[in-house]
């Protein structure tokens, strides 16, 4: 039986804005196994939609259908926790829509929620006004802890950064949905009709990706082309199931 995979997507199919060698192949190679997978990133910004546009402008041919992002994640948590529910959010089109999908309503009136994800421009205003309602008790979700992430020129800040920002002056830490949570691992898995058992984890990062196909019983692959460095394995507790150099190694 073919396994199912579970891929992130920075680090590991693509670095900033370029492809990296061999995903376009690991993907056609997926698809002629067929085995059920699915790309499972922590980035926010984007809609499923988008990120598929963005992917195949630069020639990384992946259906929309098997992205899945920590964003739509969040929105599907909060529906089921708090359903019609209001939030202030900080983030981009990837979050807003996801959760306007939900039936959330994003205000600045009293939000139940304060929703903190990536974006693109962090204005200090609006990270003022997200810890003054932490402040004053509304519930603090962010989509994901990476307090960096590859970007055009080096690493770039992501949400985890803010987030301990906003903690730090609140004494409020946020509930964090995406990776390490196996949470989104759990709902990854249902959108593809899959079991742990049967799966895969592929990813760049000792910290979010191979800890969480750990936990969730997932059978892991550490990739060498982005974050973590074969020397930085051995300073985990746990270890990947196989480290391999690229997607490009990966027989699927």
């Amino acid at each position: 039986m073919a396994k199912n995979y579970i891929c992130d997507m920075d680090g590991v199919l693509v670095f900033g804005s370029q492809i990296i060698p061999g995903a376009n192949e690991f993907i056609r190679r997926l698809e002629q196994a067929g085995s059920k997978f699915l790309v499972l990133t922590n980035n926010s910004i984007y809609t499923q939609r988008d990120l598929w546009v963005r992917l195949q402008r630069i020639g990384l041919d992946v259906p929309a259908n098997a992205i899945y992002t920590s964003a739509m994640a969040t929105a599907q948590f909060l529906a089921t926790q708090h359903p019609g529910g209001s939030a202030y959010v900080i983030g981009e089109a990837g979050l807003t829509t996801a959760l306007h999908d939900a039936g959330y309503i994003i205000t600045d009136q009293d939000p139940e929620y304060v929703v903190l994800g990536e974006t693109l421009s962090y204005s200090f205003e609006r990270i003022t006004q997200a810890m003054r309602f932490v402040a004053a008790g509304a519930r603090f979700i962010a989509t994901n802890p990476d307090v960096s992430g590859p970007g055009e020129g080096g690493m770039v800040p992501a949400t985890g950064a803010v987030a301990a920002l906003i903690s730090a002056a609140t004494g409020v830490q946020p509930y964090y949905i995406g990776k390490p949570n196996p949470l989104i691992m759990r709902t990854a898995l249902r959108t593809i009709d899959a079991h742990s058992e049967d799966s895969v984890m592929v990813g760049d990062r000792m910290d979010t990706d191979i800890i969480i196909g750990t936990e969730s019983g997932l059978e892991t692959i550490l990739v060498l082309t982005g974050v973590t460095r074969r020397e930085d394995v051995s300073r985990y507790p746990y270890r990947p199931t196989h480290i391999v150099a690229s997607v490009a190694d990966i027989e699927v």
